[in-house]
């Protein structure tokens, strides 16, 4: 038996731990985003063009994709504080480092190392959770922690953009990786030591995949992210295309995670009850959204529509987060491992494809090119009625008089 397992049961709410890791997820998405919002301004200072300068956003993710079962692998017995700490210290490194890079190349590298710690901080984060938090509060706890993700949207993208345009894209770097720093001096302080947590075995995986429903929730979410990615990344270019005012980026930032907070709400509210309505209804919600954004020429308008869109990103997570952990079974965890690698995949062929609608079709018709995966993702999620997708037991109650009726007439 692992000392893991010898482990005291927490006595009370460490929230102050949360808090500090909700913090730490915010800076990881704020990190990870902050390159869409100042495309022009990097393509400008850099010297190169916006779809390369986007590549910045889709290395990042590629990086994950290769390096993060690895890395993990090979920095298990690494104690999980220790593991946190150094993380965030190595965010702040990159974020500086692409603050003074004095070329597109150097500004990769440092993307780069700052996608080898996102991709192992998604990797540590929910068993850290769990091991510092009582049993029955690990879903409040896990509440808290990635609500740093939206907020990281809502607030830490957009300020950073905000603050770009005033001082010069390098100061939202450097201001980003100093507060890093800070962040990290707040983690040695509050976050509590635990020991080691042993992985799965390697069969896991293989078996996951195996379980009906999982290969079809690992291909649909990811699909929906890739669409997220494809829009959001060039969101700049598309915004002055349609002839709204250089504003309207860091308010369209604000937007997308204020209304994904709410959806997250809502999903919280069906997740458990009416999950495949749901999913459908907000599946189809955002794909109409992004076929009528070019149509969108003035601001209330287009904010309405990435206000849907944004709500429904927000909440597709929380009812595919869902979904492959039901299909997955007895393993689950070695399912959700799968969909990390599958949705970090979809954000690097999202922006890459979000690059090829630019060069191709023109800003204008990102989001028409983005709204197709998101069809793809909705026709299987209808088709996964049986194991991934199922009907939960408020859509199953309201079938049942229909079916009853269709009996009694036949």
């Amino acid at each position: 038996m692992s000392s893991a397992t010898h482990l005291a049961e927490p006595r009370r709410f460490p929230l102050a731990a949360m808090l500090v890791l909700a913090t730490i997820a915010f800076t990881a998405i704020t990190t990870e985003l902050l390159p869409s919002g100042l495309l022009p301004q990097i393509s400008a200072g850099l010297n190169v063009s916006e779809p390369v300068a986007g590549y910045l956003a889709a290395a990042y993710a590629a990086v994950i994709v290769v390096t993060v079962i690895p890395v993990a692998r090979l920095l298990g017995k690494v104690p999980r504080k220790t593991l946190l700490v150094s993380l965030v210290l190595t965010f702040a490194l990159s974020n500086v480092l692409v603050g003074i890079a004095p070329n597109f190349s150097a500004a990769m590298g440092a993307r780069l190392v700052g996608g080898l710690a996102h991709g192992l901080l998604w990797t540590t984060m929910a068993p850290f959770v769990a091991r510092v938090v009582p049993a029955d509060k690990v879903g409040k706890a896990l509440a808290i922690v990635f609500s740093g993700n939206s907020l990281g949207m809502a607030i830490g993208a957009p300020v950073g953009t905000a603050l770009g345009a005033l001082l010069g894209w390098r100061a939202s770097f450097i201001f980003l990786a100093g507060f890093g720093l800070l962040l990290t001096g707040l983690a040695l302080w509050l976050l509590p030591k635990v020991h080691r947590i042993t992985d799965a075995a390697r069969p896991s995986m293989r078996k996951a995949i195996a379980q009906p429903g999982v290969k079809s929730v690992a291909i649909a979410w990811p699909l929906l992210v890739l669409a997220h990615f494809a829009l959001f990344t060039y969101i700049a270019p598309f915004i002055r295309e349609v002839g709204l005012p250089d504003y309207a980026i860091s308010l369209s930032l604000t937007v997308l995670g204020g209304a994904g907070l709410i959806g997250i709400w809502i999903a919280g509210i069906t997740v458990d009850s009416r999950p495949r309505r749901s999913l459908l209804i907000t599946t189809a919600a955002i794909a109409v959204a992004m076929l009528l954004l070019p149509l969108g020429g003035s601001i209330p308008v287009a904010m309405v529509l990435m206000a849907v869109w944004g709500a429904g990103i927000g909440a597709i997570g929380i009812f595919n987060q869902s979904a492959i952990l039901r299909a997955g079974r007895e393993y689950k965890e070695a399912a959700n491992g799968l969909t990390v690698l599958t949705i970090q995949l979809g954000i690097t062929v999202g922006a890459l494809y979000g690059s090829a609608a630019l060069v191709l079709a023109g800003p204008l018709m990102v989001p028409v090119a983005a709204a197709v995966p998101v069809v793809v993702a909705l026709v299987i999620t209808f088709a996964g009625r049986k194991h991934a997708y199922p009907a939960g037991p408020k859509e199953r109650r309201a079938s049942e008089p229909e079916l009853k009726e269709s009996v009694l007439t036949h």
